[in-house]
């Protein structure tokens, strides 16, 4: 009964927008900024670095959060583990509080694999802070951190549900910056 609980919990968590909230408080309409996207960078955009540092952090916890408690706290069982971290990053990609128009999930996903598969996700993040120094893209960073959280964990861990894990965020940010692909191919990317 613990894992449906904890699946359906990390998905009305993760539903929660902080990025809306933070601009909402600032009388901002972050839909109409830059991007459009709730996400961090274009809370950045919006309200600033603080905002945007704090978006993302709060972003990521919304992930790690619901699957420390699932494999940590509670030890559940593998499946349950990648339910809640996919259900995590689906809430915030689809969130039910704010008529199923999220953002991108990048955080959230790196917050889901800190929690459950810690060196890979500190790993991920280390790529993602890397890649964004120097592409000066939160899209190539992302994308990049996915790919190569899914690579280090079929390379080091080779259980099917942490694969399955990984692979599920993989597959929901590749999805959710289809766009932002199309613009780094044909080199139209904004920075940012």
């Amino acid at each position: 009964m613990l894992g449906p609980l904890l699946t359906l919990a990390a998905y009305l968590v993760g539903s929660i927008s902080f990025g809306l909230v933070f601009a909402t408080r600032q009388g901002v309409d972050l839909r109409s900024i830059g991007s459009g996207n709730v996400g961090a960078t274009n809370v950045g955009r919006a309200l600033g670095k603080s905002a945007e540092r704090k978006v993302m952090l709060l972003d990521m916890l919304k992930g790690f959060v619901p699957v420390v408690l699932a494999r940590w706290v509670f030890d559940l069982p593998w499946p349950w583990i990648t339910a809640v971290g996919i259900a995590a990053t689906l809430g915030h990609v689809f969130p039910i509080w704010h008529a199923f128009r999220g953002g991108k999930g990048a955080a959230t996903a790196a917050g889901v694999l800190l929690g459950a598969l810690p060196p890979i996700g500190a790993a991920a993040l280390l790529t993602f802070v890397l890649v964004k120094k120097f592409s000066r893209r939160a899209s190539a960073a992302s994308l990049s951190a996915a790919t190569l959280a899914i690579a280090l964990t079929i390379s080091f861990d080779g259980r099917q549900w942490p694969i399955q894990l990984a692979a599920g965020l993989w597959i929901i940010v590749v999805l959710r910056h289809a766009g932002n692909i199309s613009r780094l191919l044909q080199g139209q990317e904004p920075p940012g």
